[in-house]
């Protein structure tokens, strides 16, 4: 198989030649990766593993040039001069520099109080019809024998209260507020076109998702979900489907969702990702749903990634890729950002178990 076929065939269950193998590094971990791998060479040949990391990616749609609003005044509060702005004007005040992803976040419709306001809100616009980028990246990729894999996260929910504050979006979403949903309408239209973008432009798989559970629970009532979330989520699924029937589409949420797995199949989802194993079984949930769903994740990254042994690492790897077995449906890999934590072997021992099980070793 090449690994365009093999990537497919593994996600659609029919059977796989290699395990794929990724992974995402923090700026310490990186530093880490850098002392062991010489210059110059990549991970596919340090690990003598390239089919393992054979993938690639898609640029989305571009955003329309435009002069930045003065995004600060729309927070009452100082903020620090380092703060960055997203391009729906979030500002983020970042933390620790050996970190990627932790910031203290600021939500500039926190204070508003009526439709109007959002109305009149600066909201971002992307040029939805030129793909001729995204076209060209996708089919040099397959000239290549390349799956594309697209990131689109957070499509609905997490977009939206980064705005709103969540809050006060949930508590406009538990009066029934038109505020909610008015943005996350807005939201989700912008998503919807940024999916069908993807398929026009061919990619094989969509990795979108929002965070909907927490570590013990999950982070609304289902009723709630099936009200406000779950129909958005189904009308972006649908338009990338409209386009491309075949497209797959992986869903990311951290922590608890199995509640959940239900909504997001009947919404379209293909792929759940990443089945943190500190909330979920995932011996219990392919059981359930192996025969219909396929899994990306795994391996925890608050347990055995950071604290395990090399051995954990591997004895694990071989566990969850046994459970899936031969028709595949898992891309086992760690479930976030390899953090300061985790010992550089410990990766090693990732990525040489995926190779090792694959060749039969």
């Amino acid at each position: 198989m090449t690994p365009l076929e093999n990537m497919l065939s593994l996600y659609r269950r029919t059977g796989y030649e290699c395990a794929p193998v990724g992974f995402s590094l923090c700026p310490a971990m990186q530093q880490k990766m850098h002392a062991a791998v010489p210059d110059g060479m990549s991970l596919g040949e340090y690990f003598d593993y390239p089919e393992g990391f054979a993938r690639a990616g898609a640029p989305g749609p571009k955003r329309i040039p435009r002069e930045e609003p003065d995004w600060r005044a729309f927070f009452p509060d100082d903020l620090h001069e380092s703060t960055t702005f997203s391009d729906y004007g979030m500002a983020q005040e970042r933390g620790h520099e050996g970190t990627h992803h932790l910031f203290r976040m600021h939500h500039p419709m926190a204070q508003f109080d009526s439709l109007e306001q959002m109305e009149a809100y600066p909201w971002p616009e992307w040029d939805w019809d030129d793909t001729v980028h995204m076209t060209a990246a996708v089919e040099d990729a397959h000239a290549r024998d390349l799956p594309v894999v697209a990131g689109m996260a957070c499509c609905v929910w997490e977009t939206s209260w980064y705005i709103r504050d969540m809050t006060v979006l949930m508590m406009d979403m538990v009066m029934g507020e038109e505020k909610a949903a008015y943005v996350l309408d807005r939201v989700t239209e912008d998503s919807a076109r940024r999916a069908a973008a993807f398929a026009r432009a061919g990619v094989d798989i969509i990795a979108t998702g929002d965070d909907i559970g927490m570590q013990e629970t999950i982070m609304m009532s289902v009723e709630m979900y099936r009200e406000w979330l779950k129909p958005r989520l189904a009308r972006i699924i649908g338009a990338a489907k409209a386009i491309k029937p075949d497209i797959l589409i992986q869903y990311h949420s951290c922590g608890y969702v199995e509640p959940f797995i239900p909504e997001l199949m009947e919404a379209g989802v293909d792929i759940l990702n990443p089945v943190q194993p500190e909330c979920m079984d995932f011996a219990k949930l392919h059981a359930e749903y192996g025969d219909v769903l396929s899994f990306n994740g795994t391996l925890g990254t608050q347990t055995t990634m950071p604290w395990g042994s090399e051995q954990d690492v591997r004895d694990l790897v071989f566990r969850n890729l046994g459970i899936a077995g031969e028709k595949g449906g898992l891309m086992v890999c760690p479930t976030h950002l390899l953090e300061p934590e985790v010992p550089w072997g410990n990766v090693e021992a990732y990525v040489n178990a995926c190779r090792d099980y694959s060749r039969g070793d």
